[in-house]
């Protein structure tokens, strides 16, 4: 799994931070910040889409490898 985080979508509702805080950490102000490039390891998946899932103004974005979908079809 790869995300991103669209930092000028976020409005620091912290729900991110509550499910995945090593990925989510909280800036001075309450505004997530993406710790490390992006890359999830399958054991942290569940709780970084749960918290993809509860953000409230999807500020978290999974990447799909479109390169690896051209390279199978």
């Amino acid at each position: 799994m790869r995300i991103k985080l669209d930092r000028t979508l976020c409005d620091g509702f912290g729900l991110c931070a509550k499910h995945a805080p090593e990925y989510f950490p909280l800036d001075d102000w309450g505004y997530a910040s993406l710790q490390g490039d992006g890359n999830i390891p399958a054991a942290d998946e569940d709780a970084v889409r749960r918290a993809l899932l509860d953000c409230p103004v999807h500020a978290i974005i999974e990447l799909k490898d479109t390169r690896a979908q051209r390279e199978a079809g």
